[in-house]
């Protein structure tokens, strides 16, 4: 794994010269996650932040009844538990592997070191911390104000768009229910929903390809 690339292509730290990325990468400590493997959960004490240099993570919680809700997903290049960091309060939420992933772990003692030595990482930690504050209002706002098969619609929009194929293999409904914030069957009646309006196609396979992107991204936002 090569460090100093892996923190190079972060938000909070992509803006700090070679020489500076080297110090931190010094006291970074590899961590390599299978897929499904539990990083920490929510609760435990904050011990520090995490870089993805590899693969996926989910963060999740989960009610009495162990339904899972996925708050967001990162991907390689991004960092996760900051906030915790930042707050001396425990992680938030639970973070599992999605895939095969390796990470770097920055204990909070340092990060905090070097946001004192190298301001920029401060001012990084507030633009990401922000754009975190609006992921989470937008959740707040899709799981209130809108119905389970706009949530799926604008799902699918981002899936496709993340991928950028023509027509992709989707995820068992459920995990898909996690990620909208309902059940299994309700999905399953919604994506049939959308089937009837003509939006996408499904076959036996549960590959799905969108029929009318302009048309589903208005269905997404009614």
């Amino acid at each position: 794994m090569n460090k100093i690339e892996s923190l190079k292509k972060t938000e909070l730290f992509g803006s700090l010269k070679t020489a500076e990325l080297k110090a931190i990468s010094e006291v970074c400590v590899e961590r390599k996650l299978q897929k499904d493997q539990i990083l920490f959960q929510a609760g435990d004490d904050c011990e520090g932040l995490f870089v993805i240099a590899k693969g996926s993570v989910r963060a999740i919680r989960e009610n009495l009844q162990g339904r899972e809700q996925v708050i967001h997903i990162e991907k390689a290049g991004a960092t996760i538990a900051e906030v915790p960091v930042f707050d001396d309060q425990p992680y938030p939420s639970t973070v599992v592997a999605e895939e095969e992933s390796e990470l770097l772990f920055i204990s909070t003692e340092n990060v905090k070191k070097f946001c004192l030595k190298y301001p920029s990482i401060g001012l990084s930690a507030l633009r990401l911390l922000a754009a975190r504050l609006r992921k989470t209002a937008a959740l707040v706002e899709s799981l209130s104000l809108k119905e389970v098969d706009q949530r799926l619609a604008a799902f699918l929009l981002q899936e496709f768009a993340d991928k950028r194929l023509n027509k992709i293999t989707l995820p068992a409904n459920s995990v898909i229910a996690a990620r909208l914030g309902t059940v299994r069957e309700v999905v399953s009646r919604a994506l049939s929903k959308l089937e009837r309006e003509k939006l996408v196609s499904v076959d036996e396979k549960h590959t799905i390809t969108l029929l009318d992107t302009q048309k589903l991204g208005n269905y997404a936002n009614k």
